[in-house]
């Protein structure tokens, strides 16, 4: 998420241990709770992934979706509930990774139905909790570091996946896609090429100026330092992502962009940032406003113990079918990223 929903940890929180269940996925299950039923075409494998404390940062937490030939069992990871088989072999030939960074508070299960939709598709997804600014860590919530340590952790993730991930002979190298939502979507942008300006300041110190990040903009103490384009990063689908970024300095992304917008927006991000993001975008950019949709629509469909836990992140809007939506939503991202990283 994008901001400061302190709430959202109970949401997405995840333990170490993962329940599954020994039935087969049933059709109305996968509906209900993958929102994709209508074109799965494949099972999907689904892996823990843990990357080891370096020289760049601390160790870190995530999962890894890619096909699967086996079948699928109901998995219960924390309140979320997805299918999938558990450590399965992955089928032989070459594969194409795309990379995942959740909101603010969220984790890498935030997104784990349009995970699930690009591994069907055959692609090689990989997500993780962003360090103090996840579902069970939010001590760097509030801090403008975490903008700087969030695409240096997706940098190594990418380095993770094609240099030590079991499966890594089978990866591209050379062309990596990214899902972004929120924070997520920012932190994309930066691996594109687009150095954030925080002196301008960000929508919602308005109404938070206590926090620690927003006191440093206000006394000019934004810092100012280099942030490394990734150039692996041919295609980017971002999601209501925070603005943190002067016009001028998005024109440099070269990669193909897919850029989605709720109507209502939420969480410290408002239509018009998301507006002010699109203008600034080279031209070509594919541009999806969702009418009706709020900031968290773009959030996987809740399990009914998320729902239960949070409702104000699981209920949408009068009229707005998350579940549907999600279904065109995941068949819009995987048909960009083919077309993009063909």
């Amino acid at each position: 998420m994008s901001c400061f929903v302190k709430s959202a940890s109970r949401l997405f929180a995840v333990p170490d241990r993962i329940a599954v269940s020994r039935k087969r996925v049933s059709g109305l299950f996968a509906a209900a709770a993958l929102s994709l039923a209508a074109s799965q075409a494949q099972a999907v494998g689904f892996q823990r992934i843990s990357l080891p404390m370096d020289m760049n940062g601390p160790a870190l937490q995530g999962a890894a979706w890619y096909p699967c030939d086996a079948p699928e069992v109901e998995i219960t990871v924390g309140r979320s509930v997805i299918a999938g088989t558990p450590d399965c072999p992955m089928p032989a030939g070459p594969m194409t990774l795309v990379v995942m960074s959740h909101g603010s508070g969220g984790s890498f299960l935030g997104h784990h139905d349009t995970a699930r939709a690009l591994a069907e598709a055959g692609f090689v997804v990989a997500a993780l909790n962003h360090t103090g600014d996840n579902a069970l860590d939010r001590s760097r919530q509030g801090y403008l570091s975490i903008f700087s340590t969030r695409p240096r952790e997706i940098r190594r993730l990418i380095d993770y996946m094609t240099g030590a991930w079991p499966g890594r002979a089978q990866l591209r190298s050379d062309a990596v896609g990214f899902f972004g939502f929120s924070r997520g979507g920012y932190t994309g942008l930066v691996l594109a090429g687009a150095a954030p300006d925080f002196s301008q300041g960000l929508s919602f110190c308005e109404s938070q100026p206590g926090l620690p990040m927003c006191r440093d903009i206000a006394a000019g103490k934004a810092p100012v330092q280099p942030y490394p384009k990734d150039v692996r990063v041919k295609a980017l689908v971002i999601a209501d992502p925070l603005n943190a970024f002067a016009p001028s300095a998005l024109a440099g992304v070269a990669a193909s962009v897919q850029l989605w917008a709720s109507e209502q927006g939420g969480d410290g991000v408002t239509p018009a940032s998301v507006e002010a993001l699109r203008q600034g975008l080279p031209a070509g950019t594919d541009f999806r406003r969702v009418a009706g949709a709020g900031h968290f629509a773009f959030v996987a469909p809740c399990s009914q113990a998320q729902a239960d836990a949070l409702p104000s992140l699981c209920t949408d809007g009068p009229g707005f079918d998350r579940a549907a939506f999600h279904r065109d939503f995941n068949a819009g991202v995987v048909a960009f990223m083919r077309q993009a990283l063909r």
